[in-house]
């Protein structure tokens, strides 16, 4: 690795210790090559949403086709103007990431531009195919997997984590005039966007959530089929990432849905045991039990 390379996967490493929360501990467990391309993968995802989300840039459609256009001369290799992309060219090329899904997170994220509602779940399914499974099947390539099986349980990971950020940020996101759960789910339970913005948590909302939940569960239940599908350098990783995004869905739960009141998360301290735990074989999680054990034992 030159001076230059590796002072770019530095760069994203630090990036990814600033920032990533949730993700940065679940690539714990990988060994230093794949740890470090997964910190290459994150800053990019990172940098990619500070652009869409950062109000105080005059032309953020603008911003982000130029970093568009920074990625196609960086996975090029003819021009490489920001620190974190030669550590992401690298990493797509050592593992043999689709250069596509990088593409399809852009385009997900400038949806973010455009869509502000979205009628069915059909709708949100594509969005979050866009902005989380296209990372949750990058993610495998860094891993290793076994076969074209592994794709489709990427995919509902990549939905059932997308779920669970949309359901604990559902405040903030109604703030700031975002609203992702379906019209059509809302219209089921008799609760409207103008009760969302108004943060009313009655009856009605609390039907909406544990529907919303229980999609979520089944999501991932479905998800945690890819464990049997990747090879064993990547499983902790996984066990990890699940643990964290289906331990907050539980924190989610057993607030009994009100994310009104104040920001569901875990514990710093919780997190390092979880990435500690799949790291060292333990399956301290109830998450891990729950979901990645019938795999296991089909697949045996």
């Amino acid at each position: 690795m030159t001076p230059e390379l590796a002072a770019s996967y530095d760069h994203c490493q630090r990036i990814a210790r600033k920032t990533a929360r949730n993700f940065y501990y679940a690539f714990l467990p990988l060994a230093k090559p794949r740890r470090l391309a997964m910190g290459a993968l994150y800053a990019f995802l990172r940098k990619s949403d500070d652009l869409v989300d950062d109000e105080g840039l005059v032309d953020r459609r603008g911003a982000l086709a130029r970093w568009r256009q920074s990625l196609t001369d960086a996975l090029a290799g003819t021009r490489f103007d920001d620190p974190l992309l030669p550590a992401l060219a690298h990493t797509v090329a050592t593992y043999r990431i689709p250069r596509e899904y990088l593409f399809e997170a852009l385009d997900g994220m400038e949806m973010d531009l455009d869509v502000h509602e979205y009628a069915t779940f059909a709708d949100l399914e594509a969005y979050c195919y866009r902005v989380a499974s296209v990372v949750g099947l990058s993610c495998i390539h860094i891993w290793g997997f076994r076969g074209p099986e592994a794709l489709e349980p990427a995919r509902q990971c990549g939905v059932a984590f997308q779920l669970t950020n949309i359901l604990r940020d559902l405040k903030e996101d109604a703030e700031r005039g975002r609203i992702y759960l379906p019209l059509e789910d809302l219209a089921r339970f008799d609760y409207t966007v103008e009760d969302l913005r108004a943060s009313v948590r009655d009856e009605r909302f609390r039907a909406l959530m544990q529907f919303e939940i229980g999609r979520a569960e089944q999501l991932y239940r479905e998800g945690a089929a890819l464990y049997a599908w990747l090879e064993p350098a990547g499983q902790p990783a996984f066990e990890a990432m699940v643990a964290l995004y289906h331990g907050l869905l539980g924190e989610i739960q057993r607030a009994d849905g009100d994310v009104f009141q104040r920001r569901i998360r875990l514990s710093s301290w919780r997190k390092l045991r979880i990435a500690a735990g799949s790291l060292l074989g333990v399956r301290g999680e109830k998450s891990l039990r729950v979901l990645l054990a019938p795999p296991i034992m089909a697949r045996a």
